[in-house]
């Protein structure tokens, strides 16, 4: 009962933060899947549609708007695979790069600055912590 009860907890702050951080982000018109794919892109290098896919628990053909996007605003790179023609390898490009750490960069100024303010020393590194463990327990 007490893991129900802090997932209940959890799933209640992660909710508020990431509207909170949505909100505090710069309006550029990326919606929440194209970053989505940016930041797979920028964590894990080189994929296909189907692995980024995976990754976001959405079907590959609900991604092929987004891409067409994303490839049209020079924000990623597609290669076709010599092996097998019908697959494409997807990178992010340099203007992706920039473009997805502009797009954090505003949310990740209004955290610090709420954190450095809000939150004593020791709370700061158990919030550290905590998000370690949150790292941890969305891998696995």
């Amino acid at each position: 009962m007490e893991a129900y009860e802090t997932a209940v907890q959890l799933r209640r702050a992660s909710t508020r933060l990431a509207l909170r951080l949505r909100a505090e982000r710069t309006g550029d018109g990326l919606g929440s899947t194209g970053v989505a794919v940016l930041g797979q892109l920028h964590r894990r290098g080189s994929l296909t549609a189907s692995e980024i896919a995976a990754a976001e628990r959405v079907q590959p053909q609900s991604l092929t708007r987004v891409l067409a996007s994303l490839e049209d605003q020079d924000l990623i790179s597609r290669t076709q695979d010599t092996e097998d023609r019908r697959r494409h390898a997807i990178d992010l490009t340099d203007h992706g790069r920039r473009l997805l750490m502009e797009h954090v960069k505003s949310s990740d100024d209004w955290l610090a600055e709420a954190i450095a303010d809000r939150l004593n020393p020791t709370e700061q590194a158990v919030l550290k912590l905590a998000a370690g463990i949150l790292d941890q327990l969305l891998d696995g």
